[in-house]
């Protein structure tokens, strides 16, 4: 199959990155690049999504490897796996290549992070400000690559998508459910809650990356991998719902400059500048720094280790990164600094899961979260027409319409970023607002 045939079907299909914010995949294959790298690290706590969809479907993996390699004329194929996945480990390995081969990361946080794997797979480092393309990586984590192969060998679009239930919940599991099913459902799946729903709040993802849900009526997307169910009082809810004056405020008030945020700092560490502590420093001195020195703001991943683990006085140079971001970008700053050595204790400063877990007083939740084979069958769908980076998708069907599960709803403008979208059920099409079809099961 040629290059172009590979990178046409995995458009079509609606594929974009799952693990993080949807980057359309077709364009990370159409680039060419030496090595393409599955992170397979899984390092936010509590999920088990990835690790137990390479155990069952590793035969499917390492095709969609073989295919991005091929699409992107990569050298070398490496699935980046912890130890502790021991079934994924074992179900790949016979599978793979001369060309192809597991690293085994540490059991650290983040090693998700894809500069970090990348640093950990190969011993090279992406620049500041810049993508694993630029040193010769394209990366996929592993529901995007199993997407790839059942694109280009079946023509299956992305229709589902598999998460972990978990946290505060009778029955945790991890499950498949169509796009655009009620996380609601999700919670019913797992047997509801453990506790009163009255002192219950929710996260949409992991508990360091996820994002607070004011609903539970929001739809599972591409890129939904969890839903985390904690005391409302929980530590991690109460960070979320902080207002960014009270977040300055503290920082103003109490920051000893203590240099641990950015001395266990993971981009700090591979040797980006960012020093979340001179970041605070400034913004609560009229941003006296150099410039580079808040610019570098932008190269901030928000893993939260500053705010959940390193700052003694629970302060979140995190939040104060992220505003920072969002008034860059705004402004179209970039930031482009100097890749510097990295640090020399860099090994001994990454952090244990294991630690982070009881940090985050997640122990008692830190359970297995078993696969789950049961069909699921919402009677309506809300599937958003942003479930990737870049524009919406434009409705190609009309209200009343019959659709079909797989068939496309949505378009692509011409040369815009992103992918189109795809029904998840066979039903008739109830509603087409400004970011939702919604889909009312036949």
């Amino acid at each position: 199959m040629e290059t172009q045939d590979i990178v046409r079907k995995v458009y079509e299909a609606g594929v974009v990155g799952s693990g993080g914010a949807g980057f359309p995949t077709h364009v990370k294959l159409g680039a060419r690049a030496e090595i393409v790298l599955v992170n397979g690290a899984e390092c936010e706590p509590l999920l088990k999504v990835d690790q137990q969809l390479a155990a069952r479907h590793a035969d499917e993996l390492v095709r969609g490897l073989a295919l991005a390699m091929q699409a992107t004329g990569a050298r070398e194929g490496i699935v980046a796996l912890k130890a502790k996945y021991a079934e994924a480990i074992a179900a790949i390995t016979p599978l793979l290549r001369a060309d192809m081969r597991i690293h085994i990361l540490q059991d650290v946080y983040p090693a998700g992070d894809e500069v970090i794997t990348i640093w950990m797979a190969t011993g090279r480092r992406v620049p500041p400000g810049g993508i694993p393309l630029n040193i010769g990586v394209v990366v996929n984590n592993v529901q995007t690559l199993i997407n790839v192969a059942r694109a280009v060998d079946r023509d299956q679009p992305v229709t589902q998508r598999c998460l972990t239930v978990t946290g505060a919940v009778r029955q945790p599991l991890t499950l498949t459910l169509p796009l655009g099913t009620p996380l609601r459902e999700a919670l019913e799946l797992a047997g509801g809650l453990s506790i009163p729903a009255a002192d219950a709040a929710f996260i949409d993802g992991g508990p360091m990356m996820g994002g607070l849900l004011e609903s539970l009526d929001a739809p599972v997307t591409k890129t939904t991998g969890g839903l985390i169910a904690l005391p409302a009082d929980h530590l991690l809810i109460r960070r979320r719902r902080a207002d960014l004056r009270s977040v300055i405020s503290m920082a103003r008030t109490v920051c000893e400059q203590c240099l641990l945020c950015t001395e266990l700092c993971p981009r700090h560490l591979i040797g980006h500048e960012l020093p979340p502590h001179l970041i605070v420093r400034s913004v609560n001195y009229n941003h006296v720094a150099q410039p580079s020195v808040l610019l570098s703001a932008l190269t901030c991943s928000e893993c939260g280790i500053c705010e959940a683990y390193a700052c003694p006085v629970d302060i979140s140079p995190m939040r104060i990164n992220q505003e920072l971001k969002a008034q860059f970008r705004k402004e179209g700053a970039r930031y482009q600094g100097e890749l510097r050595k990295a640090d020399p204790m860099i090994e001994g400063r990454l952090l244990p899961v294991g630690r982070l877990v009881a940090r985050l007083g997640l122990t008692r939740f830190n359970v297995k979260a078993p696969w789950s084979d049961a069909v699921h069958a919402p009677e309506r769908v809300w599937i958003r027409l942003r479930q990737h980076i870049g524009a919406p998708a434009q409705p190609c069907i009309g209200v009343g319409d019959a659709v079909r599960c797989g068939q496309r709803i949505a378009d692509m403008p011409a040369n815009a970023l992103g992918v189109p979208v795809h029904a998840s059920i066979d039903g008739v099409v109830e509603s087409i607002g400004e970011d939702a079809i919604v889909i009312r099961r036949a």
